[in-house]
């Protein structure tokens, strides 16, 4: 396969490309534009949007309320990214390298920023004790998972998801390559799940949080369109375990938040209230 692209001795930064994200993109990090974050009043703020990684967070702590935990009420506010507004002075103040999701937790009074989808999930699930093992065997299988998708979810989105979906030109190669290696973590994914209910053992814990909007978006044809393509039929315990995940109320719930594309009944900008989410859901039509 030719290759007409040669490198230059010195990169430099297309600012003016085709592609939508070439002016929104840049090699230099900080705060592009003044702007303070709202905040709400409750103990969580929440500044994101439903991306899988945003996902992560809000069904963390929809699964919280669920248990009746209280003090894990939430504002969550929309983060335009295709808008730059994660270069707004207030979000890099909360993280410092401008990427959904980014909380700031009150809950003890002194205001904490807290940044990176793992972190915040650690984060939370360690201050309640919830959906994480204390101790032991479980609590290293669940970490082992846990980082697991924070090494391998950017060769599926930052990889294949932008060759395949995103990028201006398609290329076989890129295609190719990060085709193979989506289908060979969901093969990792695949073997585990067909000895365990879910991904670190027989506990729902916060790798499956992590793991789900990812790889269960993707089998249950959410996340690129790209099902057929990458025939996810083939991996019957993922898709056991996505349509398992899914049916549970807590990520019905925080899935949507921060959405606004797909369907109405999907989409809740902003989120101040359980009360919220329940009216959109209830819009869904009866099939």
């Amino acid at each position: 396969m030719s290759n007409s692209y040669v490198p230059p001795k010195v990169w430099k930064n297309d600012a003016a490309g085709a592609n939508k994200w070439a002016n929104i993109n840049s090699p230099i990090s900080g705060a592009r534009h003044e702007q303070a974050l709202q905040q709400g009043e409750h103990p969580f703020q929440l500044y994101s949007l439903a991306t899988p990684n945003g996902q992560k967070v809000t069904i963390l702590l929809e699964e919280l309320l669920e248990l009746g935990v209280e003090q894990a009420q939430y504002d969550a506010y929309l983060v335009n990214i295709g808008e730059g507004d994660q270069f707004s002075s207030g979000f890099v103040d909360v993280n410092p390298n401008s990427k959904i999701p980014a909380l700031v937790d009150h809950s003890n009074g002194e205001a904490i920023n807290v940044f990176e989808s793992a972190s915040i999930l650690l984060h939370l699930a360690e201050k309640f004790q919830q959906f994480l093992p204390t101790s032991g065997v479980e609590r290293t299988k669940t970490f082992n998972w846990l980082f697991w998708a924070q090494g391998s979810a950017p060769f599926l989105g930052g990889g294949f998801g932008h060759f395949y979906a995103y990028a201006d030109e398609k290329y076989e190669y890129p295609i190719n390559r990060f085709a193979m290696e989506v289908k060979r973590q969901l093969d990792v994914l695949d073997k585990q799940l067909a000895q365990h209910e879910f991904v670190a053992g027989d506990q729902y814990t916060i790798a499956d949080m992590a793991i789900w909007p990812w790889y269960g978006n993707l089998v249950l044809g959410n996340l690129y369109e790209a099902s057929e393509f990458l025939q996810v039929h083939d991996y019957t315990h993922v898709q056991r375990w996505a349509k398992q995940i899914q049916a549970r109320p807590a990520v019905q719930r925080g899935r949507i938040v921060n959405k606004t594309w797909g369907e109405p009944w999907e989409q809740l900008a902003n989120r101040h209230s359980s009360k919220e989410i329940d009216a959109v859901l209830k819009s869904k039509p009866v099939t």
